[in-house]
């Protein structure tokens, strides 16, 4: 002992040759428990290339021993040494007591480098081994939730909560039965859950999981109860403030909502789909100049935010403001981000600013995609006949009628246009 405190005193001072060399003492003359204590005591103290020395030095003397691999295989994945961790881990016996540790290790290797059915074949495997170990359920749980599985994660969950295990390192099993739930659309089934693992462990991320479901269950008022109290805690905790701001808005407290924005705002000025949220709501609110100031805050945040240039161009449109329209949709032009609606959009600007050749351009960019849209499709043909194009028009209409022969405007229209 008194040997391993200076090899120690000596790593720590740097003196790596002096600790060298005191490591080789023990190797040639301590025994082989020595050599094993000194090797797990420089492993926790964090030296690794000293540790993995020593346990290589005993695997040459033990080779079938796997605890001497799966430690050296941890230690290998701390130094980003993989391919040589996995070999170890292989190369464990499935007789050794240390064979589902090595699982899973493996496991978790597999299901970081994206392979994740050898990942679950690994922690399979343990199940059979182990059928009634915690940390192999858990393993199993986790992995599916990450997958998307989560029924099956839910059960495994559930497995662990009979069992007695509520909470299993350091995480806590009712939370991750409400986070897995709330994935699958079981809103109001998580609910309980969330509220179980906060009682449990009260924790800011189970928290904002248990507000975040409530709102999605529909539950505005308890979401608005469970962001505030988040809030409260961490004021700085900026995914709360948008859905904060959608719950007060589902429960029509519009002067709240709008405040929640400008707090959010205050704490994370670049959260594009804050300030989106923000220039809808003033809207709502017949606050105009706002919604723009927003919504130009938005874009100047990410030039290419189609949901943001939309909604400021029908604030254009609505305030007969074509110019800004078409400088609006030239510049996400230029982003390379033009949405079939910004074409109908600068079509009608510069229609009715009488500049047809180019309407006439965009309204035909834009009817590919826009052809099932019957709103689309009467603005084209009310175009086309402005425009003296009256073949085109009839073609237009013919198929609007078509589709709702019951519509006395465009059924009268047609008559005409086909009449004259």
């Amino acid at each position: 002992m008194k040997n391993n405190q200076q090899i120690i005193q000596f790593l720590e001072k740097g003196e790596l040759e002096r600790a060298k060399e005191s490591i080789s003492k023990v190797k040639s003359s301590g025994s082989h428990e020595d050599i094993f204590l000194l090797a797990e005591e420089l492993l926790q103290l964090g030296f690794l290339n000293e540790a993995k020395d020593l346990y290589e030095y005993l695997l040459a003397l033990y080779p079938n021993e796997g605890e001497l691999k799966v430690t050296l295989a941890e230690i290998l994945i701390e130094m980003d040494n993989e391919e040589e961790a996995i070999s170890y881990l292989d190369s464990v016996n499935e007789t050794d007591p240390d064979f589902p540790r090595s699982l899973l290790i493996l496991a978790d290797l597999y299901q970081m480098q994206g392979l994740t059915e050898v990942s679950e074949y690994k922690l399979l495997q343990a199940k059979e081994i182990l059928p009634n170990e915690p940390i192999v359920d858990f393993a199993l749980a986790e992995l599916y939730a990450s997958l998307g599985r989560n029924i099956e994660a839910i059960k495994f969950y559930e497995e662990l909560i009979v069992s007695g295990n509520d909470t299993i390192v350091g995480v806590n099993v009712h939370s991750r039965i409400g986070e897995a739930l709330s994935a699958a659309g079981k809103f109001e089934e998580a609910l309980p859950y969330f509220e179980q693992g906060l009682e449990e462990n009260n924790d800011i991320n189970t928290l904002f999981g248990y507000a975040f479901t409530a709102y999605q269950a529909g539950f505005y008022k308890k979401g608005i109860e469970l962001f505030n109290k988040l809030k409260a805690i961490d004021p700085e905790y900026h995914s709360l403030y948008l859905y904060l701001a959608k719950c007060y808005e589902s429960e029509e407290e519009l002067p709240n909502s709008l405040q929640a924005v400008k707090e959010g705002i205050a704490v994370d000025e670049y959260n594009k789909e804050l300030f989106q949220f923000g220039g809808k709501l003033a809207l709502k609110m017949g606050k105009e100049e706002l919604a723009e100031t927003y919504f130009r805050n938005a874009l100047a945040l990410d030039p290419g935010y189609i949901d943001a240039a939309l909604t400021l161009n029908k604030l254009f449109l609505h305030q007969n403001r074509y110019e800004d329209v078409i400088d609006l949709t030239l510049q996400m032009d230029k982003e390379g981000d033009m949405d079939p609606q910004l074409h109908w959009d600068v079509a009608i600007s510069f229609q009715n600013l009488e500049k047809f050749h180019d309407a006439l351009n965009h309204y035909q960019q834009a009817y590919n995609d826009l052809k099932n849209n019957p709103e689309f499709l009467a603005d084209y043909g009310y175009f086309l006949i402005e425009d003296g194009k009256r073949v085109e028009a009839i073609s237009i209409f013919r198929s609007l009628v078509h589709e709702d022969p019951l519509n006395e405007e465009w059924t009268s229209l047609l008559e005409r246009l086909e009449n004259n």
